[in-house]
């Protein structure tokens, strides 16, 4: 007879910052220890609340950076948006040593894990890259060499978040494709791809994986759509095609 599994209802913690990383101009990393530590699934978020003296909140989502490996932290990987009330305090005021409200992990069907050996598309833009970093950092620590393609489209070089993690995991783990676009502006020398991600451009690095392959993919929503409707027209059943968007404020790599 099967065991149900009991899940803890997900309560609010207070999280100390143990380390902050600026990745970006934009975009700086979080590491929180947390009291109630759960491990989470790659893939997953968690929402960070704000207070105010005078009884207002503010309450925001952030995917999980760090893999499932870690123990007692997360990282949260948060970019600077102009109209965010939450990133810009974040951003402005967190230091060391603060604490923040959590809630988390959430989510179950934006979510991989290493045991499934299946071939891997992760389609990232911007900072839709974070979740998709989780699923890469996890695969390395649990050894797994399934075959994995990142096609990531960032703005400009400078925006590219966690650019030498990324060329070192692609020279050290076994399977790992990683292949960039800068929609903007590239430096002298880019071999690169130089344009939005379109049909032809996932052509090209989609196919190679076969029509087994699972997507990822996560950024604005106009990205969103067109990567996922490429696919499908490349012949990916559209079950095998899981997408996390953005809101408006997002913008487009």
């Amino acid at each position: 007879m099967l065991k149900a599994t009991i899940r803890k209802p997900l309560v609010w913690q207070l999280a100390a910052v143990r380390q902050v990383i600026v990745e970006t101009p934009e975009v700086k990393t979080f590491t929180l220890a947390l009291p109630e530590w759960t491990p989470h699934r790659a893939g997953q978020h968690y929402d960070i609340r704000l207070a105010a003296p005078d009884g207002y909140q503010a309450q925001r989502s952030y995917s999980i950076a760090s893999e499932p490996e870690r123990q007692g932290e997360i990282d949260l990987t948060v970019e600077r948006l102009a109209d965010g009330e939450v990133s810009a305090y974040l951003h402005d005021v967190v230091a060391v040593g603060d604490q923040l409200e959590v809630r988390g992990p959430i989510g179950g069907y934006f979510v991989w894990e290493a045991s499934e050996n299946i071939p891997l598309l992760l389609v990232g833009g911007g900072s839709g890259v974070v979740p998709l970093m989780s699923m890469i950092r996890h695969r390395a620590a649990a050894g797994a060499t399934n075959p994995t393609r990142l096609i990531y489209s960032s703005r400009t070089f400078d925006r590219i978040i966690y650019y030498s993690e990324l060329e070192r995991l692609r020279a050290s783990q076994p399977g790992l494709e990683v292949f960039y676009t800068l929609t903007r502006s590239q430096p002298p020398g880019w071999t690169g791809f130089s344009r939005r991600i379109d049909l032809p451009l996932l052509a090209e690095v989609a196919l190679p994986l076969g029509s087994s392959l699972r997507a990822y993919i996560c950024g604005p929503t106009p990205f969103v759509e067109t990567a996922a409707n490429s696919l499908v027209k490349l012949g990916v059943p559209p079950p095998q095609v899981r997408t996390e968007r953005f809101g408006p404020t997002g913008g487009v790599p």
